[in-house]
């Protein structure tokens, strides 16, 4: 228990802490998207069991953290995933609501929350890891504990954006906006794309740091950012079209 004494063990789990706090705000939204269309009385196990299986998969990815980043094209499928996700956030399929269970969404708010969390925490979680190895030997109960401690807030944050959200609509397409935007980081900072000594064969957009991060010009780096939010406003405004006039047509 020595370690509770030294001084690196509590500056690493502040900074893991702000971290969390910090990348929860991406986090935040997205629950509050998946969950804003549950019953009341659900909404709330939403939140908390899939933040709680957010955590549980960001625990894991941070332990095999600096291999993702070397992995190629995780990052393009990722982000793939991300604009589709986003886009269902944007236009969701309402036909056949009235059949499907109220556990049946649940579910599928949790899986959304899962599986965005997931994509987005492949970036995240190396200034997690950054931050904790500076404790040596007890990193990984650093990354815990910061997890721990940031969960009430985000579940939090998630439920005031779901309310905001009741009385700004505004806020339901800038929430999937933001998921386009992470998508268009994600996809221009994949190795296949900066890693100058592998894949040859692939367009390079950069260059990798010693650090193994993306380096990619500034231009680059804010219109990927910014085409990635337009598309899936772009895509999920013509979708939600389609779908009102087809019901339109139906009525």
């Amino acid at each position: 228990m020595e370690f509770l004494t030294a001084p690196e063990f509590w500056v690493a789990l502040g900074q893991i802490i702000i971290i969390d706090i910090l990348l929860g705000g991406d986090n935040a939204v997205v629950i509050a998207l998946a969950c804003r269309k549950l019953p009341p009385a659900q909404r709330t196990k939403g939140i908390i069991f899939g933040t709680a299986g957010a955590i549980v998969l960001r625990v894991i990815l941070i332990a095999f953290a600096m291999t993702l980043l070397n992995i190629p094209f995780l990052k393009f499928v990722g982000a793939i995933l991300l604009v589709w996700i986003g886009v269902k956030l944007l236009a969701p399929d309402e036909d056949g609501h009235g059949d499907i269970q109220g556990s049946d969404r649940l579910l599928a708010a949790i899986k959304t929350i899962i599986v965005a969390d997931l994509v987005m925490s492949v970036d995240n979680v190396i200034a997690i890891a950054g931050a904790a190895q500076n404790a040596g030997d007890h990193s990984m109960l650093l990354v815990v504990l910061g997890l721990l401690i940031s969960i009430p807030i985000i579940v939090w944050g998630s439920q005031l954006v779901i309310k905001l959200m009741e009385r700004f609509p505004l806020i339901i397409t800038l929430g999937g906006m933001l998921l386009g935007w992470i998508a268009g980081g994600m996809l221009v900072t994949d190795p296949a794309f900066v890693n100058t000594e592998k894949w040859t064969w692939m367009p390079k957009l950069g260059t990798m740091g010693a650090d193994g991060q993306a380096v990619i010009s500034d231009t680059l780096y804010w219109t990927a950012h910014v085409a990635g939010a337009l598309l899936v406003l772009a895509i999920g405004k013509l979708l939600a079209s389609r779908r009102t006039g087809g019901g339109a047509q139906h009525g």
